[in-house]
């Protein structure tokens, strides 16, 4: 019998990011960091939880910190009675098995056309594919992007693994970190 992960209670301010990027509403808390100390990795992890004891699964983002930020739909933070500026009880527990992430559809195209690179992409591990899917959308500009797509083939089709030189947790680039809070 394997050992539950970790379950962690505490109270944080429910915030509204002061962009939403797509116009969706949503809302993000920043986990106090013995919280993320709990957690299995630094950069992206997925868990389980209650909000005010509503039950969700999302993925907790990096926050340059060392600790992490966790995005929040508007729809489970009415369902939890929750709103901007108000205190929320937040149970998490990362999930058993890091679930396979959405392939962005740019990487998608760019891995179809090359076999090679394929071939490697689907012999790595799901945190491996996480943390490449990462690197390419922690690009700022859709230039950057587009260059990340093709070293991401370039690198997997020689072989290789694992994303180089990209700190998945933002703490020695200072490239990630949580929302800019709007209130």
């Amino acid at each position: 019998m394997s050992a539950q992960p970790p379950r962690s209670t505490f109270s944080a301010t429910l915030r509204r990011p002061a962009r939403t990027g797509d116009g969706e509403a949503w809302y993000f808390v920043v986990l106090p960091r013995e919280v993320s100390d709990t957690l299995p990795r630094r950069g992206r992890t997925s868990v389980e939880g209650l909000l005010n004891g509503q039950p969700f699964q999302a993925t907790l983002e990096p926050d340059g910190q060392l600790s992490h930020w966790l995005p929040l739909g508007e729809a489970l933070c009415a369902a939890a009675g929750a709103q901007a500026g108000t205190r929320v009880v937040l149970e998490i527990a990362p999930v058993p098995t890091e679930p396979e992430p959405e392939v962005p559809a740019d990487l998608r195209e760019a891995l179809q056309a090359a076999p090679a690179a394929r071939a490697t992409w689907e012999a790595t591990t799901t945190i491996a594919r996480l943390d490449w899917i990462h690197w390419i959308e922690s690009a700022k500009q859709a230039k950057t992007r587009s260059k990340r797509v093709g070293d991401a083939c370039d690198m997997l089709a020689s072989g290789k693994k694992r994303v180089c030189c990209f700190d998945p947790s933002g703490f020695y680039s200072k490239a990630l970190r949580a929302p800019e809070a709007a209130d």
